[in-house]
């Protein structure tokens, strides 16, 4: 891999839908359209079929949009990774959740061009953002719903969320009660959180990680109810028995501007932010081909 090409592209993405289309939610639906568009876009560019789900929202239409790479073997199942692509209205959304779109785009790229044993899916998720957040008309509440439905053979659903943002100040990170006691202060690592029924998938995961990236690392199972751990489209898989989990840089607990209209594309460190999309890639792969 090509870490500076990875870089760019990655900076490119966030620069796109935070900067150049900007706040994108269906109060502001022309940007939110041009934001499907863009990734409409972008995953035809890199050889996939796109296809959209219908959601509206306060009579506004936008989409939660999926492609696909097919398993050999193991096709019927499915490794899924998702990232809201709106913005909480008065943001520009670069960390939230333009980083994570950007690794989604950077992830799939890299998996058009590699065989996997099980499907590897790529979901941008609509109308993840309040007020729509918990109710049916949440993109992702929709999806899964439709998804258990089908009986999709999901094995684990992995949320990209709030990913761009290191620090390595001491008491640069903070955390729920008493988590401050487990882990470190510094706000350098990434992290995977998931619900107990997901814990062993998460840590065989977080073992992958690190056996392809010296990128730090931490990962906590733990209660649906702390503030945060449920905070994105992972929590609309658990209430439909899937195992998921969510990766993010811990958001509000070390992000300044979170759900700001000072979320903006040059608060991100995106050397960091390509280490990370390196390592989820190896650590998927692996996934992908049952190895995990």
């Amino acid at each position: 891999m090509n870490k500076e090409l990875s870089e760019d592209r990655l900076r490119g993405h966030v620069w796109q839908l935070a900067a150049e289309i900007g706040e994108r939610n269906v109060f502001h639906p022309a940007a939110l359209h041009a934001a499907e568009e863009y990734l409409r876009r972008v995953w035809r560019d890199q050889g996939y079929h796109v296809h959209a789900q219908e959601c509206t929202a306060f009579g506004v239409y936008s989409a939660n949009l999926e492609v696909a790479r097919p398993g050999i073997g193991r096709k019927d199942e499915i490794v899924l990774v998702g990232a809201h692509y709106d913005s909480v209205e008065g943001s520009p959304g670069a960390n939230d959740n333009g980083s994570g779109v950007a690794v989604l785009l950077e992830l799939s790229r890299r998996f058009a061009s590699v065989d996997c044993s099980r499907m590897v899916r790529f979901v941008a998720f609509t109308n993840e953002e309040p007020p729509f957040f918990l109710s049916k008309r949440q993109g992702s509440m929709i999806y899964a719903s439709a998804a258990r439905r089908r009986d999709d053979d999901i094995r684990l659903m992995i949320s990209l969320e709030t990913l761009g943002y290191y620090r390595n100040e001491p008491h640069s990170q903070r955390y729920p009660p008493l988590f401050g006691l487990c882990y470190p202060d510094r706000a350098n690592f990434i992290g995977f959180v998931s619900n107990f029924r997901s814990r062993g998938l998460m840590r065989r995961l977080a073992a992958a990680f690190r056996a392809s990236s010296d990128f730090p690392l931490q990962h906590a199972a733990t209660f649906a109810f702390i503030p945060g751990v449920a905070w994105s489209d992972h929590f609309a898989f658990w209430l439909r028995r899937y195992r998921a989990l969510m990766v993010t840089d811990t958001a509000f607990y070390r992000y300044p501007w979170y759900h700001t209209a000072e979320d903006t594309a040059e608060k991100l460190d995106y050397a960091s932010l390509a280490r990370v999309t390196e390592g989820l890639f190896q650590a998927i792969r692996r996934l992908a081909n049952g190895l995990v």
